[in-house]
């Protein structure tokens, strides 16, 4: 089962072999938004609250290309080596 704050390993697209966190789900889509992973360009226009400009920001990918990673077999792994 993934949740929020589950580390994936990116499977496919442009982030391929990338580790990640994931902030927020999209079940009704099936996608998954993950911590510095499919980053993109925002055109924010300015307000009497906000500064306008150019920020990037992460964008949803699909729950099909996301892994979960197991902490434990991982680290057991690495203490081998």
């Amino acid at each position: 089962m993934i949740k929020k704050g589950t580390k994936v390993l990116i499977l496919s697209g442009k982030d391929k072999k990338k580790e990640g966190e994931i902030i927020e789900i999209q079940r009704t889509n099936n996608r998954v938004k993950v911590k510095g992973i499919n980053m993109v360009k925002k055109h924010i226009k300015t307000t009497k609250e906000k500064k306008g400009g150019i920020i990037s920001k992460e964008n949803f990918i699909h729950i099909s290309n996301v892994a979960k990673i197991d902490e434990k077999k991982t680290k057991k792994i690495e203490a081998k080596k």
